[in-house]
């Protein structure tokens, strides 16, 4: 049964252009190409990268956290209430309003009491400022790392400046060492993504990264597998080009630097629009749906890459509508007053909770651009505290 399945799934009509198959493509003493089997080497890798993460984060991120000047903002630990743990662990962290009366009369307190349980509850869960620095400095050094990688990988070749290139000579085209360590490399971070996706910060956006990073996952594998080398790296490239920019303004902002975290999100929004709403959809999809046609006839790999760059397209748009909110709010209103990307519920409501709890305390809140992207505040009342310092 299982080789029958193999059999099916790996059928050269499926994955290579009318006329080749899978022989034509075999690796010799003196020509490398592409093998589906090879990407099973990213599985391990991927495990190496989660290793590599942790000592990076400890050894690296949490020094550089508070050489930044990173601070924490205090949590007020529960009180013990095995009612209302019971019902946090096993039912709901956020109950209705008939569970919370309900639960207040077993408990013998108020609803507010119960509101205020649950909502400091659900900040004990959450992660600290010190650990989103942490996966935003990761993320950063990756995103950086690889940039600049592709920039050595592609720079010197001719499809990187001609698109037409991509398909010359397609699909016997030989595969150099220099692509195969950037397919494993980018491959197995985004597999370490998923392996981690329970520990990492989530936000309002969290399933469009997490289809994101699977579209990713079947893009990359399947443009290695059919010998989409070339403009598979491209791809990668123009992905990598911005996403390491977010990530450093992401670490200023938890740092308190809103003059630079701000500066950076301009930069940020201008390279994202250029790179993922004209360079990919102008230059890459269109060398792949059209260009590519004058060398081979359509086959289902054709339509299901081009799917697959569809669907990274759509998300792009998405994401860039998030984009151009925060920056029309911030010329006009010179504020942000709400991150279009973070997520209430994941969001840090100490503060608010003090002042629920007792109406003489407060605590001065930041107004940068990305303010909300990483430090999710919950009430829009924060954002009328005046701005800190710049550094």
């Amino acid at each position: 049964m299982a080789s029958v399945l193999h059999k099916w799934l790996w059928h050269h009509e499926y994955w290579l252009p009318p006329g080749i198959t899978w022989d034509d493509l075999e690796s010799s003493e003196h020509a490398l190409y592409p093998q589906p089997r090879d990407l099973v080497i990213a599985i391990p890798y991927a495990v190496v990268f989660v290793i590599l993460r942790f000592l990076y984060e400890r050894w690296i991120a949490v020094p550089l956290s508070k050489h930044m000047g990173v601070k924490e903002k205090i949590r007020r630990k529960v009180p013990p209430k095995p009612a209302l743990e019971k019902v946090y662990t096993t039912k709901s962290t956020c109950p209705k309003e008939h569970d919370l009366l309900a639960l207040a009369k077993q408990c013998g307190i108020s609803i507010q009491e119960v509101k205020v349980w649950f909502r400091n509850r659900r900040n004990q869960d959450r992660p600290s400022i010190t650990q989103r620095f942490c996966d935003a400095s990761w993320r950063f050094a990756f995103y950086l790392l690889a940039f600049i990688y592709g920039l050595r990988v592609l720079l010197d070749k001719p499809w990187f400046w001609n698109q037409q290139e991509c398909w010359k000579g397609y699909p016997r085209q030989v595969m150099m060492p220099s692509q195969y360590w950037y397919y494993m490399i980018e491959m197995a971070f985004y597999w370490s993504l998923l392996l981690r996706v329970s520990l990492d910060v989530k936000r309002k956006d969290f399933k469009e990264q997490m289809i994101h990073h699977v579209a990713t996952i079947f893009l990359i594998g399947f443009s290695y597998s059919a010998n989409y080398i070339r403009v598979g790296t491209i791809i990668m490239l123009v992905h990598d080009a911005s996403d390491y920019i977010m990530e450093c303004a992401k670490m200023f902002n938890y740092a308190g630097w809103r003059r630079t975290c701000d500066g950076l999100f301009v930069v940020f929004a201008l390279v994202f629009i250029i790179t993922r709403l004209v360079i990919f959809p102008v230059w890459v999809m269109h060398t792949t749906l059209y260009s590519s046609m004058e060398v081979f006839q359509p086959f289902l790999g054709y339509y299901l890459f081009n799917f697959l760059l569809v669907v990274l397209q759509v998300l792009h748009i998405f994401w860039a509508y998030l984009i151009l909110r925060m920056a029309v709010k911030f010329v006009f209103a010179g504020k942000v007053e709400k991150d279009e990307r973070s997520d209430v519920d994941e969001s840090d409501g100490t503060e608010e909770d003090g002042r629920m709890e007792s109406k003489s305390m407060s605590s001065p809140n930041h107004n940068g651009v990305l303010n909300k992207i990483t430090n999710g505040m919950k009430s829009k009342s924060n954002e009328r505290n005046r701005l800190p310092k710049a550094r």
